[in-house]
Formats: structure tokens, sequence, C-alpha cells
């Protein structure tokens, strides 16, 4: 279904990965804090003159991965990303405890705020970050808070954040948001599942936490909804939320029906468990072979594809031989992106032999881009810190691997001056 069409090295190990909502522009946060924009090359026969590219970073054989900007965002490692819903705005927080937001297009920050500390008053690191409307930003943390910051302020975020809910009593692992209802007349949505621990748990923008599911004796570590499915007679809409565990299983809830899984699809099996799930995305439409897919990324470095209906897996593909995939999605040419370890690999859909054919008649061989110096585009600090980056490793693996200290206090704020 896929093959490789590049893989892109990193610096250090990479925590995180966003992708542009418009453009094909993929964003890394890693474990020295560094946080680095690729622009990716366009997909065969959609190309067009691009004169504004400048750092070649490698090539995919016809064309290369340009580097957008790169800079030291964070003292501590960069924990998640996330981009605004029109793409302007790139969102960052850090284990040194601060959230900031930056113009995608530079890097350049416009605006940062301390995250609230634990309930012991120490920092709170970020798990992860999420646009959720243009008026509402939400940030979970380690000791299982989740806040949420109005973004309606002028060119900062709000002092404070307007609301904290703890909807777990670990650390938040995912956060997948549920389409808006017939009913809404915003468009957006105003409630999102989360997992941490052991439960899953549904809250409102509004309502705050709705519900909690029972204990499912394995840790829940990704989720992603998937509608569009049949439906069966009084159970629902055809709408579902996935969760990725810890022992290689993917369970299936019903919307509207949280306090138990409906169905489990085994994913990776083994004695004693399989390999943990860490991430997952649904395969868009127009990809793949028409049906309803789910990409899950495994801790044992592999990618697999699961068809639902029945409910199996149909491929599975090799990112890496040792680090397990913490990052995928798919860029607006439909092509896979994962992250693990070190490296990006860039996937595209395997072409027939008719395609194939009509490619090399057209084919033009295209000068790779000029290299330059790359310069950061604010007052981070680009230096390196490999010790930083061992910290960052080694907390990583303690956080995916084994359950969290449970550790979020009042905000205090740091509106300082541009960096």
């Amino acid at each position: 279904m896929f093959e490789n069409l590049c893989t892109l090295p990193l610096s250090s190990e990479l925590f995180t990965q966003a992708l542009h909502p418009t453009e094909p522009i993929l964003t890394v946060g890693l474990s020295g804090g560094h946080v680095e924009s690729f622009r990716l090359p366009a997909v065969a026969g959609n190309s067009s003159d691009d004169d504004d590219a400048d750092t070649s970073v490698i090539s995919t054989g016809t064309s290369t991965i340009d580097t957008e900007w790169r800079t030291r965002r964070h003292k501590g490692s960069c924990r998640t990303l996330a981009y605004s819903g029109d793409g302007e705005v790139l969102y960052s927080a850090g284990t040194d405890g601060l959230l900031k937001a930056a113009d995608s297009s530079t890097g350049q920050v416009v605006s940062k705020i301390l995250i609230p500390f634990d309930p012991s008053g120490k920092l709170d690191p970020p798990t992860l970050i999420h646009a959720l409307t243009p008026q509402t930003l939400l940030l979970a943390t380690d000791s299982a808070a989740l806040h949420l910051f109005d973004l309606r302020a002028p060119s900062t975020l709000s002092t404070k954040p307007s609301q904290t809910h703890r909807p777990h009593d670990d650390y938040i692992s995912s956060l997948t948001p549920l389409p808006p209802t017939e009913n809404s007349t915003s468009g957006f949505s105003k409630q999102w599942v989360t997992t941490g621990g052991t439960t899953l748990a549904v809250t409102d923008l509004r309502r705050g936490v709705l519900v909690k599911s029972e204990d499912q004796e394995e840790e829940l570590l990704s989720s992603v909804f998937v509608g569009g499915l049949p439906s069966r007679p009084g159970r629902g809409k055809g709408q579902k939320v996935l969760v990725g565990s810890s022992n290689g299983v993917l369970t299936l809830w019903e919307r509207g029906v949280w306090d138990d899984q409906d169905e489990r699809i085994i994913v990776d099996g083994g004695r004693g468990g399989g390999e943990s799930l860490d991430a997952l995305v649904l395969m868009p439409e127009g990809v793949g072979d028409g049906g309803k897919n789910v990409v899950v990324g495994v801790g044992d470095g592999t990618i697999r594809i699961v068809r639902l209906g029945p409910n199996k897996v149909t491929t599975e593909l090799r990112h890496d031989e040792v680090e397990g995939v913490v990052g995928l999605g798919f860029d607006v040419e439909g092509r896979l992106i994962s992250g693990g370890g070190s490296i990006i690999k860039i996937w595209q859909e395997k072409m027939n032999i008719e395609e194939e054919a009509e490619d090399d008649d057209s084919d033009d061989d295209e000068p790779g881009a000029k290299k330059r110096a790359m310069d950061g585009s604010d007052d981070d600090s680009d230096a390196d810190s490999s010790e930083e980056e061992d910290r960052g490793r080694k907390s990583r693996k303690k956080r995916r691997k084994a359950n969290r200290n449970k550790n979020a206090g009042n905000g205090i704020i740091g509106l300082k001056g541009l960096e």
C-alpha cells in the first residue's frame, strides 16, 4: 500500500511532530529543546516553481526537503507541538515549563506563558497541546491537569488558565476532539476525549468532565476519532473512538457509550501482551483502498494498518529496527509521515505499473536547492546540549514505558517581551 519515499535524519531524539493543516510542512520537537520546520517536496505532478527554498536537507531522488527554520525553542526537551486551525501559529511546550506561540512561517515567538505548577509547587511538564477552536487552547500535563487557555486576548495568551480540569489520576496521554453535533452553530468542537492511566474520559468546554470510564486494567496511550462506520440499530450513529493500549490491543468505544469499550482488535499479540500502540491516525479519504483504515505506530518500530470492518491488520511497514513510532500523520498531499527515534520517514502510496510508466516518460531532473547556514528566527539559544538530550531521552522512556509519578496549581504568568 505504501512505500518509503525518503528518510530524514534528526539531530536528536524526536519527542513530537506536527503537520501544517494547509501546506506540506512538517515541524518536529526534539529532546534537546530544538524545534525545526521542514517544507516537504511536492507530489509528482503537483510541483510548482518555488524560489523560496533555502536549506537543502535531504534529496528524495527527484526533489529536496528544505529547512524553513530551526531554533532551540526550549531549555529542556520540547514535549509537544500543535498548529492553530489556520496554520498561522505554532504552539510548543517544553520541560522548561513554558508554553510558546510562534509565527509558523518564521518561527518568531509572539507570546509565551508559564505553565501552572503542579500541586507541590514544582514545574509540571506538558504532555500535549491542542488548538480546539480559534478561542481555546488545551494543555495537558504530567500531573494529570488539563488547562484551558483563552486565546481571545490580542497577540498574547491569557495570564492564567480560564479553566483547569483533572479527568484522570495519571498523566494525560492523548486528546481527541469530538466533531460538533448537527445542532452546533459554531462548527467547532466543544467536547473531547482524553486517555490517562487506565481510564478514558469525556470533557465539555462549558460543563467540565462529563464521564469517566471504568478502569480498563491496561494503560491507554493514544486515541483517534472515526466516523462513517456502519451503524447498528440502537448502537449509535457509526461513530467510534479508537484507543491504543500498552499491550498491543486497539479498543473501540461507541460515541455516547463511554463507560466501557465496545470491541477489541489485537494489533500486536504475544505472551504477556504485545508492544505498546503509541500513535494512531485515520487514513484520509482518497488514500488507500477506499475503506476505513487506521494507521498504528507500534513500540517495536513497526507501522500497522488496520482495516475497520474486518477489524484486522492488513499491512505492516518498518519505521525503525529499534526505536518505537511516537508520531504519525498525513500531510496535505496524502503522504504518511512517521516519526520515532532520531528519524522521520515519508511514505507514499505505491504506484501501479501504468502510473510508473507515465511518470518515467515525464521525468525531468531537478537541481538540488542551494545550501546555506541555518539561522534561528528569534533569540532562542541554538547551542547543543547533550546532557539535556540524554536526560530527555531517559525521561521519555520512563514516561512511555511505566506509570508516572503523580504530581496543577495556580498559574503564574510571564508575558515578557518577544524573544
